[in-house]
């Protein structure tokens, strides 16, 4: 017989039932024929179905600034024209009120759907502040309430998690931008000391006018080919007068147009300083 010695006295040993004080089932006593019983749970887990909800955000910096294309652009990436906040607005503006309502939009979802991923979506970078210091500024803003951001051109384009291994690329790209602001600054500067030392102080007078810009934009807008649009324009000055200007020309005053229309406080400042220079 199995036992024990302790203290002098040789005990059994209890049953194991009775040791850890094991319930038996009814329908486990004795001569009950096996059955499988009921299976046990799956394990409980904090994992939810979840989705990503997106706020809109789209921003020009002055009244002549065409805004439809990035709220074109947003409802096409699949956002409601209600979830999109829009303002026509100076990025030296340091209170911008609709990107305000915009965040504040997306930590109150976040707030009622935490198992939900909230992505704030912008067109492109530079619609988020004017340098390196506000964008990581507004990083660290998303981190601290587990929003996401989402730039749908440019080139960080794609998802972008503040709180992930990208800050430091968003940085980089911020500070980019700052500089490109900077470069635009300096070569106005040039342009219009440049013209003001040919005696021409409003600025060197350009191949392409204003005129002539807008119809290219308009007829571009509109699917016409840039080679096609030249055969309509005449150069009204200078040397070439009465020519049809070359295409290098077109696509030079496009490129400066894009750049002036993406930071235009650069070129307003430029003026600014040349004229306090004067």
């Amino acid at each position: 017989m199995a036992g024990t010695y302790h203290t002098g006295r040789f005990t059994k040993v209890p049953r194991l039932a009775k040791l850890l004080r094991v319930a038996t089932p009814a329908d486990r006593a004795p001569g009950t024929p096996w059955r499988p019983g009921t299976p046990p749970p799956a394990p409980v887990t904090d994992d939810r179905p979840s989705a990503d909800i997106r706020i809109g955000y789209a921003r020009c910096s002055s009244l002549t600034q065409e805004l439809q294309s990035q709220l074109d652009a947003l409802e096409a990436h699949g956002i409601p024209r209600e979830k999109i906040f829009s303002e026509k607005i100076s990025t030296r503006v340091k209170v911008r009120p609709e990107f305000e309502k915009a965040l504040a939009a997306a930590r109150q979802i976040k707030a009622h759907a935490p198992h939900c991923r909230v992505i704030v979506t912008v067109y492109e970078m530079k619609r988020l502040g004017r340098d390196a210091s506000e964008l990581t500024a507004l990083a660290d803003h998303l981190t601290a309430h587990g929003l996401v951001l989402e730039m749908l051109a440019g080139p960080l384009a794609g998802i972008y998690d503040p709180s992930g291994p990208g800050r430091m690329l968003f940085a980089f790209f911020a500070a980019m931008a700052e500089t490109e602001r900077e470069a635009i600054r300096e070569a106005t500067l040039e342009g219009l000391d440049a013209a003001a030392r040919k005696g021409n102080h409003g600025g060197r007078r350009p191949v392409i006018t204003d005129d002539m810009l807008h119809t290219v934009l308009r007829r571009k807008a509109a699917g016409e080919k840039v080679d096609d649009i030249r055969k309509d324009l005449i150069i009204p000055t200078g040397k070439n007068k009465g020519q049809n200007p070359s295409l290098a020309s077109i696509y030079r005053a496009l490129a400066e147009h894009e750049k002036a229309a993406a930071y235009p406080e650069a070129v307003q400042q430029a003026h600014a300083d040349f004229a306090a220079l004067a």
